[in-house]
């Protein structure tokens, strides 16, 4: 098992496979040593993570949401490694949409769920540049909806 691995592993944590694109675009593109992830939505081994921040879900469950998409991001990570989530070296940036109401201002408190995540999980390593914005809706009507920039070795 690999460094980071054993790590999510103390945190409860095992990486799904990676979840397969729902169009037409690739899950991540290599361009040197980043990784550019595609979007991944909030999902959990029960479904879809649903609702619209400042209707029908909290800021708890929506940074519970942001969470698993950032498990779900370094389950993409992990196949753009060939498997060797070792690789990593730096998280370089998240951008995180949430699905909210207009009067709905607590974004970075929904995304610091994925950038919690990422710092427990990967130490200095993880610690990134974000952006945090409102969405009016998003596909499928998921809670959030995150992508990311890795640098790797």
């Amino acid at each position: 098992m690999s460094a980071i691995e054993t790590k999510l592993a103390e945190l409860g944590v095992t990486l799904p496979d990676a979840p397969a694109p729902a169009a037409n675009y690739v899950p991540y593109v290599i361009v040197g040593d980043m990784v550019y992830v595609s979007g991944q939505i909030s999902a959990s081994a029960d479904g879809l993570i649903t609702g619209k921040l400042g209707a029908d879900i909290s800021v708890e469950a929506g940074a519970d949401a942001a969470k698993a998409c950032a498990i779900s991001l370094l389950a993409q990570l992990k196949a753009a490694c060939d498997g060797d989530i070792d690789r990593l070296v730096q998280v370089v940036k998240l951008v995180g949409f949430v699905n909210s109401t207009a009067d709905f201002t607590d974004q970075p408190k929904v995304i610091n769920g994925a950038s919690d995540f990422m710092v427990a999980a990967l130490g200095d390593a993880g610690r990134h540049a974000r952006s945090a914005v409102s969405a009016a809706s998003l596909p499928l009507d998921v809670a959030v909806e995150i992508e990311a920039i890795f640098q790797i070795k």
